[in-house]
C-alpha cells in the first residue's frame, strides 16, 4: 500500500535526520555525503505522506458528508468529494516519481564522444554539426564546455572530437544521447544533388572521481609524440601528445588539443577515468541485466537511437517513436521537446519496470 511505503521512508528520513546531526558521522566525510544524499532523495517523500495521509482523512470525512440527508450539503460534499479525489490521483503520480531509485550519475558532469561513423567526409561534417547541436543547447543551460580532444579533416569536420560539459543536470538531460545518429541529406560535396545517408556516434560518459575510479600508476603506459593536424601549428613542433594506455583492460586514450604536454596529460587522464567507470558500471549491468531496461535505450553505440532526415524537415527518434518538424532549430540547439519526451519515456519504462 502506497501509504504504508511513505510511512516506512518517512520513519527512515527520521533516522538519517537525526544522524546527521551525531558528531561521529559529521567527522566522517564519507559517511556524512552518503547519508545526506539519502536524506535529500527522502526528504519530499517524507513531505508527501504528510500531505497524503492528510488527504486521505478529508476524502473520508467528505464520504460521509456525501451521505447527508440535506442536498445542499450532499451537493457541495459530492464536489468537494470529486476535487479531493482529483488531488488525490495527482499527488500519487508525483510519488510514484519520487520513488524511482534515483540515478547514482545524477549531478555529475559528462565527457561526450563524437566519432564519425559510415558515411566518409559527411559523416566527418555531421559529426561537427552535433558538437554545435550539443553546444548551442549547453549555452540556452548556462553549461560550460571545453574540448579534450579532436581529430578534424580538412572540410570542417571531425572524424572524431571528444569534449566536457559541465553544469547543473547535464547527465540528466543528455544521458539519452547515447547510440547512433543517422542523418539523410544532400551532402555540400554531392554535385548531383542525391541524398546520401550517414551515422556517427555518439558516447556520453559521466565523469568519475578518483574515489569512483582506483588508477595505479603501473597499470599505465603513457607515451608522448607530436601531434597531428594542419601544417605550422606550434603544437606539430614538439612532443606535446599524450597517449595512455591502460594495460588491464587494454583502454586506450589520447589527447593533443593542447600547447602544454601537462595539460593534455591531465585531460587524457580525466577521459580514462570516465571509460573506466563507464566499464565498471557496465559490468555492474550485466550482473543485474533488469537495470538494462530501466533505460530508454541501452546507449549501445550501434544502436539506432535517431534519424535526421533534412529533405522532409523530420527528426524521428526512434526509441520512442516521436518525431518533430523544426530540423533547422533543433540543430541550433533547441533540443528541449525532444529530450523533455525520452525523460518521460525514461520514467514510464521505470515506473513499469520497478512495479510502482
Amino acid at each position: 500500500m502506497l501509504l504504508e511505503k511513505l510511512k516506512l521512508f518517512k520513519k527512515q528520513f527520521e533516522e538519517i535526520e537525526k544522524n546527521l546531526s551525531n558528531s561521529s558521522v559529521v567527522s566522517d566525510k564519507e559517511k556524512y555525503k552518503e547519508l545526506s544524499k539519502q536524506h535529500a532523495y527522502l526528504q519530499p517523500l517524507a513531505e508527501k505522506y504528510i500531505q497524503y495521509s492528510k488527504l486521505l482523512i478529508d476524502i473520508e470525512g467528505t464520504e460521509e458528508l456525501k451521505k447527508s440527508e440535506d442536498i445542499e450539503i450532499k451537493e457541495m460534499a459530492i464536489a468537494e468529494y470529486n476535487d479531493l479525489v482529483e488531488q488525490k490521483e495527482k499527488i500519487e503520480t508525483e510519488i510514484k516519481v519520487l520513488l524511482i531509485p534515483p540515478d547514482p550519475n545524477d549531478g555529475k558532469d559528462i565527457i561526450v564522444e563524437i566519432r564519425a561513423g559510415t558515411g566518409g567526409d559527411e559523416a566527418a561534417l555531421f559529426v561537427g554539426d552535433l558538437y554545435r547541436m550539443y553546444t548551442r543547447f549547453a549555452d540556452r543551460n548556462g553549461w560550460r564546455y571545453e574540448v579534450l580532444d579532436s581529430n578534424s579533416t580538412g572540410l570542417g569536420g571531425f572524424k572524431e572530437i571528444v569534449f566536457e560539459l559541465s553544469g547543473i543536470n547535464v547527465w540528466h538531460y543528455l544521458k539519452f544521447e547515447r547510440g547512433a545518429h543517422r542523418v539523410q541529406r544532400v551532402p555540400a560535396t554531392e554535385a548531383s544533388g542525391r541524398v546520401h545517408t550517414s551515422a556517427v556516434t555518439v558516447a556520453v560518459l559521466p565523469q568519475a572521481q578518483e574515489i569512483d575510479v582506483e588508477i595505479k600508476m603501473e597499470d599505465l603506459r603513457i607515451d608522448t609524440y607530436r601531434a597531428s593536424g594542419a601544417g605550422g601549428q606550434h603544437v606539430n613542433k614538439t612532443d606535446s601528445a599524450i597517449r595512455i594506455t591502460h594495460l588491464p583492460t587494454g583502454l586506450v586514450v589520447a589527447c593533443q588539443d593542447e600547447r602544454s604536454q601537462i595539460k593534455n596529460r591531465a585531460k587524457a587522464f580525466k577521459v580514462l577515468r570516465a571509460k573506466l567507470y563507464e566499464q565498471k558500471v557496465l559490468e555492474q549491468e550485466k550482473q543485474l541485466s533488469s537495470e538494462r531496461k530501466q533505460q530508454v535505450g541501452s546507449g549501445d553505440r550501434s544502436e539506432k537511437i535517431r534519424t535526421y532526415n533534412f529533405p522532409q524537415n523530420r527528426i524521428t527518434d526512434h526509441r520512442i517513436g516521436y518525431s518533430v518538424y523544426n530540423i533547422m532549430e533543433v540543430m541550433d540547439g533547441d533540443l528541449s521537446e525532444l529530450i523533455n519526451k525520452l525523460i518521460e519515456a525514461g520514467i514510464d519504462t521505470k515506473l513499469k519496470v520497478n512495479d510502482i
